[in-house]
């Protein structure tokens, strides 16, 4: 992908993917104690708990400050006249080609969190998938699901 074309996702993206992995985690922590509670009450061992914990700094070391950061410098996207060129990927790196002709739809979505952000995701759906472009700032998704039904010459039923 040409770098000057290229578009990535808003930074952002990365604090919206953090929060939601810590709120994520914090569920999985008030399991763990509630099991040593248990555990503590009921003679039970407490090996399964501390594998839990072990499990539990691992991933949120790992979703929480990792993968957020690969996952913004990973994936870019570029549209075309013709086709949408989408790359992402932590390990293995893929670079999909979404032809104009094969889209169906485009769909907006924006969850709590990601709108007290000012952010939004695009789902270009297809007959096979749906590709998704998470993390862009409200204005710009806007702009990105315009463009592409026009190209696509998709009807905006929703306006």
């Amino acid at each position: 992908m040409n770098r000057e074309l290229t578009k990535r996702l808003h930074r952002d993206y990365i604090k919206v993917y953090r929060i939601s992995e810590l709120i994520t985690h914090a569920v999985f922590l008030a399991v763990i104690i509630a099991y040593f509670v248990l555990a503590v009450m009921w003679d039970w061992m407490l090996l399964p708990g501390w594998i839990a914990l072990s499990v539990f700094a691992a991933t949120f070391v790992l979703y929480t400050w990792i993968i957020p950061q690969l996952k913004y410098t990973r994936f870019q996207y570029e549209l075309f006249e013709d086709e949408l060129e989408i790359q992402s990927g932590l390990v293995f790196i893929s670079n999909v080609l979404v032809p104009m002709v094969r889209v169906q739809h485009v769909e907006l979505e924006s969850g709590p969190l990601m709108r007290k952000y000012d952010l939004a995701s695009v789902s270009i759906v297809t007959a096979a998938t749906t590709h998704r472009i998470s993390g862009l700032k409200q204005a710009d998704a806007q702009q990105l699901k315009r463009r592409i039904g026009i190209l696509a010459k998709v009807d905006d039923q929703d306006e």
